[in-house]
Order: C-alpha cells, then sequence, then structure tokens
C-alpha cells in the first residue's frame, strides 16, 4: 500500500525568524491521521533566518537526527558537544536520560534550511550520546547512501532503534531500486526534485508512506534529492 504525502498538506508553523513544515502532529499542530510512521515521530522540515534559533531547550528518550540542507547549523549540547552542522552533514544525538541543546544559524546574511526528524528509540533510559559525520563525497559519487544505522555498521551513525536512514540524490532520469524486507515499512522524504515511486507522482515536499510494497521502483524526473527510512 502507498500512501501520498503533499508537501502543502503538512503542517505549517510561522514564527517569523523560523518557518517550519510539520509532517506529523508537532507542537500546535494536531492531525489524529498523521501522528508518526512506526518509530518515525517528527519530520520537521524548518528555515531559519540568519542569527537567530532555538534557544537551550530539553530532551529525553529520543533519537534526534538533523540533516542541514543549506546554510550551517551552530549547536550546543549539556553533553559538551559545540559545533556547526553544514551542508551533506547528518548529526544525531540520543538524547536518553536527558539532555539539554540550542540550534542557531551559522549564517549572517541567508536563513538555514534543515530537516529535524527524531525517532523513538527501542530503549530508554540510555546514556546520552552524540554523533555526527559529513557524507557529501558518498552522497556526489553514490546513487544511495546509508546515514543511519542500529549499529553503526560501515560507517553510518548508529541509534538505539531496529531503524535505517538513508539518503539519494538522483540525476534526471537515474532510477533506483530499493527493497523491503518482509514486515519492514518504507517512508521517503523528497527534499527537492520531481520523481516517480511505484507509479506514484512526488515533488518538491512531498512524501510517500510503503508498506507490503516489496520493493520501491524510484525514477528521478528532475535532478532530485530524498531522505529514505527503513523501518521496523
Amino acid at each position: 500500500m502507498l500512501v501520498v504525502r503533499k508537501s502543502n498538506d503538512r503542517g505549517l508553523a510561522e514564527h517569523g525568524w523560523l518557518k517550519s513544515r510539520h509532517t506529523f502532529s508537532f507542537a500546535e499542530y494536531y492531525d489524529p491521521q498523521f501522528m508518526g510512521f512506526g518509530p518515525l515521530r517528527v519530520i520537521n522540515e524548518d528555515r531559519i533566518a540568519p542569527s537567530t534559533g532555538f534557544d537551550t531547550h530539553p530532551h529525553s528518550n529520543m533519537e534526534i537526527i538533523s540533516y542541514v540542507i543549506s546554510g550551517g547549523l551552530r549547536h550546543r549540547d549539556s553533553m559538551g558537544n559545540v559545533a556547526v552542522i553544514k551542508p551533506g552533514e547528518v548529526q544525531r544525538m540520543s538524547a536518553g536520560t536527558g539532555v539539554a541543546h540550542s540550534e542557531y544559524n551559522d549564517e549572517d546574511s541567508k536563513e538555514t534550511h534543515f530537516f529535524q526528524i527524531w525517532i523513538t528509540p527501542n530503549e530508554r533510559g540510555v546514556k546520552p550520546g552524540y554523533g555526527q559525520k559529513n557524507f557529501e563525497k558518498e552522497l556526489n559519487s553514490q546513487k544511495i547512501v546509508h546515514v543511519i544505522s542500529p549499529d553503526g555498521k560501515d560507517g553510518t551513525i548508529g541509534i538505539h532503534q531496529n531503524a535505517d536512514m538513508y539518503i539519494s540524490r538522483l540525476k534526471k532520469s537515474e532510477d533506483l531500486s530499493f527493497k523491503l524486507a518482509e514486515g519492514r515499512k518504507l517512508w521517503i522524504q523528497l527534499v527537492k526534485g520531481s520523481v516517480q515511486i511505484n507509479g506514484e507522482s512526488l515533488q518538491t515536499g512531498d512524501a510517500i508512506a510503503a508498506t507490503d510494497i516489496g520493493t520501491a521502483e524510484i525514477k528521478a524526473s528532475d535532478d532530485s534529492e530524498m531522505i529514505l527510512f527503513d523501518l521496523p
């Protein structure tokens, strides 16, 4: 079964300094039909104005992933990590027993555009942890790149959940087959471009939920980028 989530059907929050599209119910946006997808709880597409951002705030028992599309995201947390996340980089913060962090646009004159993703862990009360890696080289040379996994294998960043995250950049007319194991489901978030997935057309910002499909056949109608989640 395939369910398309159109970009403009997502929740919208505009705070002047922040414009955010919420795929699933979040903060003041509530849609009982979109509370998450398996352990995938949040996909927020955020655009932060220059020299602004999220002040220090707490999290616990959540795997929080950030993927920067443009600009730079300046991160500071109570574990002592201080970093700027650049385009092509993936950051994972395992909140576990509790962590506080802040996120600011590191740019003085342009917005920072990134995806904030929350995945519920399969174990509560773990020690907080941090991971960050630049995948830009792989993204520009491979059709699909494995960036998040349950065990951190093969250069991925590990999380406390039986879930995998991939990023794919396809040129116009390129195609990709993504095979799902039995009992697994797939969420694909289109970052930019235009693709066909098993006959369904997706444009920038759209997403698709797939269950019991066996294989996702993806063909790019234009140069495209997408995030794929292989979930229990």
